[in-house]
């Protein structure tokens, strides 16, 4: 897999577990730490991301980092 198809894969799996907790950017970025523009930019893969916001976003949804990245 490429590193664009992971960023776009990962941008999927994001919205994905977003909208299953019925939160929208915005909620989910003030949950998460971070800018609206931030997760939006995640979910359309154009945007490369840390470990460390990997955790952040895991943590807002309630889920482990294992289970957030186990579909990639």
């Amino acid at each position: 897999m490429t590193t664009s198809q992971t960023l776009t894969k990962f941008g999927e799996i994001l919205r994905k577990k977003r909208l299953e907790k019925n939160l929208s950017q915005e909620d989910f970025a003030e949950l998460v730490g971070v800018h609206r523009t931030y997760i939006g930019m995640l979910e359309r893969a154009e945007k490369n991301i840390t470990l460390l916001n990997i955790e952040k976003i895991a943590n807002a949804l309630n889920i482990s980092i294992a289970e957030l990245l186990k579909e990639l």
